[in-house]
C-alpha cells in the first residue's frame, strides 16, 4: 500500500472509530431517561460499539503511522540520555 493511501485509510478508521465512540457513549447516556423507553437489549451493544470504536481508533493510527511518533518521544523522554534532567555531582 502506498503511503498516501494508508495514512488516507488510517484517517478513515480513526474517523469511524471516533464517531463510533461517541455515539456509543451518546447512546448510553440516552439510554438513561425513562420517558424514551429506549430497548434495552441495545443498551449492551452500545457499550460494544465503545469498545469497538476504541480498537478501529488504535487500527487507525497504526496503519496512518501515527502510533510511531508518539512511541518515539515517549522512549527518547524516558530513555535518553541527552534529555534526561539528571543532577552532575
Amino acid at each position: 500500500m502506498k503511503r498516501k493511501n494508508a495514512i488516507v485509510l488510517g484517517n478513515v478508521l480513526m474517523g469511524v472509530g471516533m464517531i463510533m465512540m461517541i455515539a456509543g457513549v451518546g447512546y448510553s447516556i440516552v439510554n438513561q431517561f425513562p420517558d424514551l423507553n429506549l430497548p434495552q437489549v441495545l443498551e449492551n451493544s452500545a457499550l460494544m460499539g465503545i469498545f469497538i470504536g476504541a480498537v478501529l481508533w488504535l487500527a487507525g493510527a497504526r496503519i496512518g503511522g501515527r502510533e510511531r511518533v508518539a512511541d518515539r518521544y515517549w522512549w527518547v523522554k524516558h530513555f535518553d540520555k541527552r534529555c534526561r534532567r539528571e543532577h552532575h555531582s
